[in-house]
């Protein structure tokens, strides 16, 4: 939470270009607590009720109860934080903190139980200087960070919201450092999220200090801030993974000053980037379309996918971005994002993502539902404010000719342009000549990728594993040693290794050959 000087105070973050730039200095050594190995998915109530009346006990409680009820805490939200305003303007006379008896009669450590109960986890907030953002004043953690990290731990907390007001100029490194080693003594696991707005760098330096840390200034319910939070934070991929993230602050999604589309991308550019997912609206409240967007269980997979890595920007011009995300079963997402003011079609390539060569690659778009496949081309139709998300697999195996064994006299050339991968099988001109891959089933079919500038086609019979499956076939001329054609046989390949052999039956010896793909 804040106020709206802290626009000002970012401006670190957002000088980061729109194109997605990385910066360049070397991250630091991550935190190893043994938290947010994926990144935090809860809940923060500053964003619907900042310091509001309604920010309260009941309110808190009913959010839990709504976690299980409405499915969140299914598919993977947890945590339910709160934010500022939740003490009183004064310490006791201990010096520790008190909860402000109006909004929490039975106290925090109540709160947090019901909370566990429900099997969730409870979060706090405090700030590292000497109050917290709000006018009213209330006491922050500068010079009392042991006791209320000790604190916090007595009641149970699990998470900690550190902010940045007050902070009396005090070096940022020292302050949120001194907060990070008095939750270590405190004696309970707290993950802990760094709220300095950026205003320091924190992906250079906070690995090792927090699980998470603020890129940017304060988020709102509207299209220009939420983007401009998306642009700040996408040029950070190199800083993010496991156990520490860069957070472009809280989810805006069912606060209703965006439209459904902008929402979808608001969610889906925050699980690109590996993003905190941290509902910011009143649950009690929100649409059934904003809990279909919440409860998205393909683009949470993105978000939460284990080996941790933040989308880069593959392209971005006009206003067009487009986002791969590299995941853990070597699949790749990509977002097909629309800033403009208008529909616009959006391209991309299976190649660009470094996905690896297939014959084929599944598309599923990730909101829509819809499957399809494609050679290579990702495109689409883009509303304005839209966001177009897949999940791209390969559909089958490629192996190249040059990882092939060629028989006597066979050559791996690159003098034709056109080919796939480093070169082409160049077989002797004899009969017998041949062209063998080792490959691994199961496979429906075999397609393999040619030239044949000459006039006259050149059979090949094709076997696997010493059998002929298919005699005489024709390799048609394609017209140029530089055009390239495919030519596809069906098989039944079982699962495991097995060896297909092209072998030539005319004295020209078998075409050019690129490519085998194979097909499940």
């Amino acid at each position: 939470m804040s106020f709206l000087r802290r626009t000002a105070v970012a401006a670190a973050a957002f000088a980061l270009a729109a194109s997605g730039t990385v910066l360049s200095q070397t991250p630091a050594a991550a935190l190893e607590n043994g938290l947010l190995r994926t990144p935090p998915m809860g809940f923060n109530n500053w964003n619907s009720t900042q310091c509001k009346a309604d920010f309260s006990e009941t309110m808190i409680r009913g959010i839990a109860d709504l976690f299980v009820s409405k499915g969140l805490k299914d598919v993977g939200y947890q945590y339910v934080n709160i934010d500022d305003c939740w003490a009183l303007p004064d310490r006791d006379s201990k010096g520790d903190l008190v909860p402000d008896p109006a909004r929490f009669p039975h106290g925090i450590k109540a709160l947090a139980d019901y909370v566990h109960a429900k099997g969730l986890k409870f979060g706090i907030y405090t700030s590292a200087g000497t109050h917290t953002c709000n006018k009213a004043g209330f006491p922050g953690g500068l010079g009392h960070e042991q006791q209320d990290a000790n604190l916090f731990a007595s009641w149970g907390v699990d998470y900690l919201k550190y902010d940045n007001c007050n902070n009396q100029g005090v070096d940022a490194q020292q302050r949120y450092k001194a907060m990070r080693d008095a939750l270590a003594k405190s004696g309970r696991p707290i993950a802990y999220s760094i709220c300095e707005w950026g205003q320091n760098k924190p992906w250079t330096w906070a690995a090792p200090v927090g699980n998470l840390w603020r890129t940017t200034g304060d988020i709102s319910d509207k299209w220009s801030s939420m983007i401009g939070k998306a642009q700040a934070n996408r040029g950070l991929a190199q800083y993010a993974g496991p156990g520490h993230w860069n957070d472009p602050d809280m989810l805006e999604v069912g606060n209703g000053g965006m439209t459904a589309a902008e929402y979808r991308t608001h969610f889906s550019l925050w699980a690109m980037m590996a993003a905190p997912l941290l509902i910011g609206s009143d649950l009690r409240k929100v649409s059934d379309d904003s809990f279909s967007i919440l409860k998205n269980t393909d683009v949470i997979a993105l978000d939460q996918d284990p080996l941790g890595k933040q989308a880069t920007v593959l392209s971005s011009a006009g206003g067009l971005v487009v986002y791969s995300k590299v995941l853990a079963d070597g699949d790749r997402a990509v977002a097909l994002s629309n800033e403009t003011s208008a529909t616009a079609t959006i391209s991309t390539s299976a190649s660009a993502t470094g996905i690896g060569s297939a014959s084929s690659y599944t598309l599923k778009d990730l909101w829509s539902k819809a499957i399809r496949s494609t050679s290579g081309t990702i495109s689409a139709s883009v509303p304005s404010h839209a966001t177009v998300l897949y999940r791209v697999s390969r559909s089958g195996s490629r192996y190249e000719a040059e990882s092939a064994t060629l028989s006597a006299g066979g050559t791996v050339d690159a003098n034709h342009a056109g080919f796939s991968g480093t070169g082409f099988a160049n077989g002797a001109n004899a009969a017998g000549s041949y062209v063998e891959w080792q490959v691994a089933g199961p496979a429906s079919a075999l397609t393999f990728g040619y030239a044949n500038g000459t006039a006259a086609a050149r059979p090949v019979d094709i076997a696997v594993d010493g059998t002929v499956v298919a005699a005489g076939v024709p390799f048609p001329a394609t017209g140029a040693w530089t055009t390239w054609s495919t030519v596809t046989r069906p098989v039944a390949l079982a699962a495991g290794p097995h060896a297909v052999r092209v072998t030539a039956t005319t004295a020209d010896g078998p075409a050019n050959l690129d490519y085998l793909d194979v097909s499940p």
